[in-house]
């Protein structure tokens, strides 16, 4: 069996995990396997621009606040808020104190419940805080937070995505990359 040129991959990482105009061209498991290998790529494109924006609002004079509001916000705007809507999700279906079947229910729904408006804005403060702390320390600190946090960030998506971590259900993105990467 011929390997997938990386192409394919990075082409399902940067089509799937951002807004950048990518297009996807093959939609199977070997595929979705070479994209999860691929994701902390998409993340560390994600975190540089963050990272561009913080600093570049820095040098322009914004305050350490600021930038990290900037540094915040692009991961949210070149992911489409994947992330974001995920955590919601998730809040919203423990919160819910509700069995796993109901409980990922309401994880599907495409409303938004107190749960997840809660925890959106406890961690989006959260990361806005840190990030400003950072950024107060040193320029430098912060660019490289936002970075690295970023890459990180899509690192788990290729850990969930190895053999033996099941999907929470048959079907979406997470049943389609579901035990893709080799342990």
């Amino acid at each position: 069996m011929p390997s997938l040129p990386p192409a394919h991959g990075l082409r399902f990482a940067f089509g799937t995990l951002t807004v950048l105009p990518v297009r996807v061209t093959r939609w199977d498991r070997e595929a979705a396997r070479g994209g999860m290998l691929c994701a902390p790529l998409a993340g560390l494109a994600v975190g540089l621009g963050a990272a561009g924006l913080g600093v570049l609002l820095l040098l322009l004079g914004a305050g350490p606040l600021l930038a990290a509001v900037g540094g915040v916000a692009v991961p949210a705007v070149l992911t489409r808020g994947l992330h974001l809507d995920g955590l919601a999700d998730t809040a919203d279906g423990l919160g819910s104190g509700k069995p796993a079947a109901d409980a990922l229910r309401i994880m599907k729904q495409s409303d938004i419940g107190p749960f997840g408006v809660l925890t959106l804005v406890l961690v989006l403060l959260a990361q806005v805080a840190a990030l400003a702390q950072l950024y107060a320390a040193s320029w430098a600190r912060g660019a490289l937070a936002v970075a690295v946090a970023a890459c990180a960030a899509r690192l788990v998506l290729t850990l969930a995505a190895r053999a033996g971590v099941p999907a929470a259900g048959p079907e979406g993105l997470g049943a389609a990359v579901a035990g893709v990467v080799p342990v």
